[in-house]
């Protein structure tokens, strides 16, 4: 493909999957693309063509953005949505980076407005988004709370900075949370799950907290109750990131800058579980649409040559 105005064509180094993408094939995202179309909105690589009207420069090591047709080996992109790749920063794995730490980031500062020593409890804390929220409300200085499935996903999210992690398998997992926080509660939910778990995370919320809403791959989209947030003086808060960033070019620019800065200083670092010939593509689509993953897969071009 030839980039246009403002566009840099990327040679594909990584594609990370995100759970968007399995509902952007089964048609269930806001965003449809026309038929057919090649999946994954997440990438790094380096730029191999420039079609002007950009400071990018060939050769130059980005991450970043596209609506759809990252699972290729070349990519036309916007410039605006790619960030340069610190050369000490590990190029595939910078794939990983964009989504789920902007979504972190996003949710904890701009949305949530969460300072240090405020309670924060992450749902799905084994997954892209959830593990990623981990990271960094540690390194924010968060008194961070996990619940995820199973034993091994709670293990995992406290090996990444959980202070305690519940087993939301348990008929009492939302109790022990209470009981874990004297009874006062948390300060945020991160909630990307939906369903009962949302109802959950408003009983669970102190007075004056945030709910934190995500997403909902659950699958079911729960009705909140307003008399709930009423007598609490609760807030429920949407977060989307993608809109803000293409809204906020300058914040979200600053954003990434110090995403990599918290890397370059180990504060955090994107969990890669897979990396998976681009071949594998839809195994591994698979894969993450039936929760069979931990943090992030890689897609890997010319890795099976």
């Amino acid at each position: 493909p030839q980039p246009g105005p403002g566009q840099v064509r990327v040679k594909v180094a990584a594609a990370a999957l995100n759970f968007l993408d399995t509902l952007m094939i089964g048609g269930r995202y806001q965003e449809r693309p026309p038929l057919p179309f090649a999946p994954g909105v997440e990438l790094s690589g380096t730029v191999d063509a420039v079609g002007g009207d950009t400071d990018l420069a060939l050769g130059e090591r980005v991450c970043g953005l596209v609506s759809y047709g990252a699972f290729a080996e070349y990519a036309c992109v916007d410039a605006a949505d790619l960030s340069r790749v610190p050369a000490a920063v590990d190029l595939p794995t910078a794939a990983a980076l964009p989504v789920v730490y902007g979504t972190a980031h996003h949710a904890l500062l701009e949305r949530g407005r969460l300072e240090p020593g405020q309670t924060l409890l992450v749902l799905a804390a084994a997954g892209g988004v959830g593990l990623a929220t981990v990271q960094l409300g540690k390194a924010l200085g968060l008194n961070v709370l996990a619940a995820a499935g199973g034993a091994d996903k709670c293990a995992l999210a406290r090996q990444h900075g959980a202070a305690q992690a519940f087993d939301y398998t348990a008929p009492d997992w939302a109790e022990q949370v209470k009981a874990a926080t004297g009874g006062r509660g948390v300060d945020a939910v991160l909630d990307p799950v939906g369903g009962d778990y949302t109802a959950a995370a408003l009983r669970l919320l102190a007075v004056g907290g945030r709910l934190l809403i995500v997403g909902f791959a659950a699958g079911a989209i729960p009705q909140i109750p307003a008399n709930r947030l009423l007598l609490k003086e609760l807030s429920a808060v949407g977060v989307v990131w993608g809109p803000w960033r293409r809204q906020n070019r300058t914040a979200a620019a600053a954003q990434m800058a110090s995403l990599f800065e918290l890397w370059q200083k180990n504060a955090i670092a994107p969990l890669v579980s897979q990396r998976r010939p681009l071949r594998e593509a839809p195994a591994a689509i698979a894969d993450l649409g039936a929760r069979r993953t931990t943090g992030k897969i890689l897609l890997i071009p010319g890795a099976d040559q």
